[in-house]
């Protein structure tokens, strides 16, 4: 397919097309994270209207995003319950209400958006010029860093609209890592990490990008940022991306279980050796960035531990910061899942365990017959993986395409039934 023939035919395509390729420009004013909510909750309330006027008519959802919906409606339960068992007050339950719709809502929003008649090649194509212009913009940020610029020349007024913090609204050049000395760059992510998550996200759509010169700069844009992101998650998880597009697209042939039984085999003669060889491996990827992995457990144990001894069932409503031992980071950051039992408690917990589960579990029934639904697993996979790093609800603003990759799959393994 050419630009041509991938260029936006209705409003809601040109929406996303002009929200995705513009990434930069918006990026610069500070506009990213006001972007997504907007983006989401009006476009959803534009198609709404225009079902009412019959001039559209509204996809059946497939019922896995009513899972993903149900279970993020539970979410703002547990907000509304953890800030009532806690005495929060009014003023920040409302305040948490919108970021509720701000962050997890997003979550069910844009896979529902999927379901709508956008075509994938189109946000992949988009998401390909992203990466282009990730590549050309290389020196500016390479050059930021060589001339010894500061690293974050300022930060958008757009801030007082409210959010997790500065780094959401500033303009990063580059940053330096505390533990290697290194440079590490962010570029439109609020820390380094989120690069990675991103950039994985585009290598998914790169896969499913059919021209083959688009294909290639996705491929290698996707690839620069996990690079320049200097994240060792990244690393992990692009290396899952190939390994799981290469067997799921081979689920129906026999040769790849005839090889997988002999490789059991094999793993059975060599076993302790290969444990060895991976037990070395995860000590090594922890000694790394030991600071960051020091803190990340600590954060951990800290999360679990008042989540048990203190409110289990609806969590403590809000994040706190935690001790100097960690650094005063917010208690269950950098882990989804700690922040829930946290912050929402086990309610919270399963309100994302149980959604992520029926996706993945819908999707990989279908990845042997749909190519569509072998992108969406590995995207709910990616989820997963990023889940156990990354507060996903924070990144929501970003990641927003592939969540609309995941509803499109849904869809289209509905339709195929």
């Amino acid at each position: 397919m050419d630009s041509k023939t991938l260029s936006p035919q209705t409003p809601e395509e040109r929406i996303v097309w002009l929200s995705i390729t513009a990434t930069y420009p918006i990026y610069v004013v500070g506009g990213l994270y006001v972007l997504a909510p907007v983006l989401a909750w009006s476009l959803l309330g534009y198609y709404v209207l225009l079902c009412i006027k019959k001039e559209r008519t509204f996809p059946k959802l497939p019922f896995p995003i009513w899972a993903w919906i149900i279970g993020m409606i539970v979410m703002e339960v547990a907000l509304l319950m953890g800030h009532m068992i806690n005495d929060l007050g009014t003023g920040k339950t409302i305040k948490s209400s919108i970021g509720w719709a701000k962050g997890w809502a997003l979550l069910a929003v844009f896979p529902i958006l999927g379901c709508l008649p956008i075509r994938i090649e189109l946000i992949a194509r988009a998401c390909m010029k992203v990466c282009l212009y990730t590549i050309l913009l290389l020196p500016v940020f390479v050059g930021a860093w060589a001339a010894g610029l500061p690293q974050t020349p300022y930060v958008s007024p757009l801030k007082a609209i409210g959010g997790p913090g500065p780094e959401f609204f500033a303009l990063s050049l580059y940053e330096i890592d505390p533990g290697s000395g290194l440079p590490r760059w962010r570029l439109f992510t609020p820390w380094a990490p989120a690069v990675g998550f991103v950039a994985n996200i585009y290598f998914v759509f790169a896969l499913i990008e059919q021209n083959k010169r688009w294909k290639a700069i996705g491929m290698f844009g996707s690839v620069l940022m996990i690079l320049m992101s200097g994240s060792r998650m990244a690393l992990v998880a692009i290396v899952l991306i190939v390994g799981g597009q290469f067997f799921l697209q081979r689920l129906k042939t026999p040769g790849l279980w005839f090889t997988a039984s002999g490789a059991t085999l094999g793993l059975g003669v060599i076993g302790e050796q290969l444990m060895e060889a991976i037990d070395s491996f995860i000590t090594g990827f922890k000694n790394s960035r030991a600071d960051s992995t020091r803190v990340r457990a600590a954060l951990g144990r800290i999360a679990v531990h008042r989540w048990k001894t203190e409110n289990p069932t609806w969590g403590h409503g809000i994040v706190e910061r935690g001790p100097h031992l960690v650094e005063y980071m917010p208690i269950g950051s950098h882990h989804s899942w700690y922040g829930l039992l946290f912050v929402k408690g086990i309610v919270g917990f399963y309100a994302l365990a149980a959604p992520m589960a029926i996706s993945f579990l819908h999707l990989l029934f279908h990845a042997p017959n749909s190519s569509i639904a072998r992108s969406g697993l590995i995207m709910v996979g990616l989820l997963v993986v990023y889940s156990f790093g990354e507060n996903l609800e924070i990144l929501a603003y970003l990641i927003w395409p592939g969540l609309m990759l995941i509803g499109k799959a849904h869809h289209d393994a509905r339709l195929k039934q």
